[in-house]
């Protein structure tokens, strides 16, 4: 059995590992970013080696371990899919959240692969989800898009002058239509400080994203704008 220091250290690079992965989806403003991340992948780690090192009886012959320790680590998998599925959601009939479900998904396989002993393959999964989440996106920028795909602007902005109304317009201007609009106050509002109000728009078409999110950009009254694909898919 491996000594308590040696448990501490994969559960260590486990909470790492897992936080290297949630940054990325806090990075991205999602629902389930780094907290969440890193707790799932501890959790995985800690019922695996709870699960290997933890319950051995008299049946093992006294050899500390158990009969069958991938047993805990099955139900981590099984189980894993509840978190999973509550990250889905359709909006629309579009359905959206499965990639940070996956990613949740592979959140826990990096733990369970650092608890078992497994840092060089714990190590090699995250360096090739970080490298899907962030080399993916742009080459799928250079694949043909097709009028259907559902592409999401958030524009940031200066309430009570008119740049919705303003956005609206551009995005239809360069090609795109304006299929959803969810909106969020940041702060209160007063008669003096109208406050400042961040907009979602998930448009369809053929249009340039990237001369639109620099169009929008340069509307007065707007702060910020984040331009990328839906996550639909």
């Amino acid at each position: 059995m491996p000594g308590e220091w040696e448990l501490l250290g994969r559960l260590a690079l486990t909470v790492v590992l897992s936080a290297a992965v949630g940054l990325e989806r806090e990075y991205r403003q999602k629902s389930a970013g780094l907290r969440t991340h890193t707790l799932v992948g501890l959790g995985a780690a800690v019922f695996s080696l709870a699960g290997a090192y933890g319950f051995a009886g008299e049946a093992d012959g006294g050899s500390g371990f158990p009969r069958d320790p991938s047993r805990v680590a099955a139900q981590v998998v099984t189980g894993i899919g509840f978190i999973g599925g509550g990250l889905i959601f359709v909006r629309q009939d579009a359905v959206r959240g499965l990639t940070t479900a996956a990613g949740v998904w592979v959140t826990a396989a990096i733990g369970l692969a650092a608890a078992a002993g497994q840092g060089e393959l714990a190590v090699a999964a995250t360096a090739a989800y970080l490298g899907v989440a962030f080399g993916f996106p742009r080459l799928t920028r250079h694949l043909p898009s097709p009028r259907s795909a559902v592409r999401v602007v958030q524009v940031t902005y200066l309430d009570g002058r008119g740049v919705l109304r303003e956005a609206i317009a551009r995005c239809t201007a360069a090609g795109f239509a304006v299929s959803d609009i969810t909106s969020r106050r940041l702060d209160a509002a007063t008669e003096e400080d109208p406050g400042t109000v961040t907009v979602r728009l998930a448009l369809q078409g053929s249009g340039s994203i990237e001369a639109l999110a620099s169009g929008l950009a340069a509307v007065e009254g707007v702060l910020a704008v984040n331009a990328e694909a839906d996550e639909a898919e």
